[in-house]
């Protein structure tokens, strides 16, 4: 038995029970057995491996073992295929930056429902806080006060000045994280900064296009050593920055369960089957003109409403 830490594509690097690492690949029969994403086998997967050369410290792989939880996207290049981001994780951490490069709030939004679908919890990092002036500032205000409302943790940080990295690095202890965001969002420099021995590459922002550039190109898994008084060590699973983030196998019918703030209405409404768009007797409308749900999370969860092709589903 081993837990895959490095996805390369056609090889996987995995580590055994007792630490060894292996070189392992699948075998061919396995990638027919009813897996549909682009990638059968994920970074956080247990697997069952056969040694194939013991000297080159090489196997293969005979069996994927139930997975407890994963998160899924849209493939960017087959938009009928999902990727497979990561599995068997303990929570989520996404890195967000409100300049060089912006995130939008449909970004953090279409990632909050996924993690909500798949009961992962979910904590938001506003990195590069030492880049924020007013405008900024009073986004960032803005922003925590409707995440933190609704159930999420807010923490504001800055990898450079070292502001919040500290906590950040306590919440890992003795879980299974999941780091993501877009490209040039700071991950590879705040893994840098709590595993200095890595030295990972980081890149600046395009100073033309304001987007990040990759630096990590497959997703890889880190164990984090322990700290005294934080409890077991954990581990962070680092991910290539994403450009969007499109949502599958979500319908319309089911997209508000993932909307906490609209959870609590469910059934409240005239229609059960009420998608809260036009229908009358909306209760979840109602709590939006009363103030009592944030109208940007409304307009959001409309967009992504509008986005879904239940055809496909």
């Amino acid at each position: 038995m081993a837990k895959v830490y490095k996805s390369t594509g056609s090889w996987y690097v995995v580590k055994t029970a007792e630490g060894e690492l292996w070189n392992a690949r699948l075998k061919g029969i396995l990638r027919l057995d009813g897996i549909t994403s682009t990638n059968p086998i994920a970074v956080g997967d247990i697997i069952n491996i056969e040694p194939e050369d013991d000297l080159e410290r090489t196997a293969v792989v005979t069996e994927i073992q139930d997975r407890r939880n994963y998160i899924n996207r849209q493939s960017p290049s087959h938009r009928m295929q999902h990727n497979i981001v990561a599995s068997n994780i303990d929570q989520s951490l996404l890195l967000v930056t409100l300049k060089e490069p912006r995130t939008s709030q449909g970004f953090v939004d279409r990632w909050l429902v996924t993690c909500e679908a798949y009961h992962i919890p979910a904590v938001l990092l506003f990195n590069k806080a030492d880049l924020y002036r007013k405008k900024e500032t009073e986004k960032f205000e803005a922003w925590r006060e409707m995440y933190e409302a609704i159930g999420y943790r807010v923490i504001r940080m800055s990898v450079a000045t070292g502001e919040g990295v500290e906590e950040v690095k306590a919440l890992l202890q003795g879980k299974i994280s999941l780091l993501s965001g877009h490209s040039g969002v700071g991950k590879s420099s705040f893994l840098n900064a709590i595993l200095p021995e890595l030295r990972l590459k980081t890149q600046d922002v395009s100073g033309w296009s304001g987007k990040g550039t990759h630096t990590t190109t497959f997703a890889e898994m880190f164990d984090l050593p322990a700290e005294p008084g934080l409890g077991q060590p954990g581990a962070v699973i680092d991910t290539p920055g994403m450009k969007e983030f499109g949502l599958v196998d979500i319908s319309r019918a089911e997209l508000s369960g993932y909307f906490p703030e609209m959870r609590v209405l469910a059934g409240e409404c005239q229609f059960n089957n009420c998608l809260h768009a036009e229908e009358p007797g909306c209760v979840v409308k109602l709590a939006v003109m009363e103030g009592r749900i944030a109208e940007d999370r409304y307009i959001s969860y409309r967009t992504i409403l509008d986005s879904i092709d239940d055809k496909n589903y």
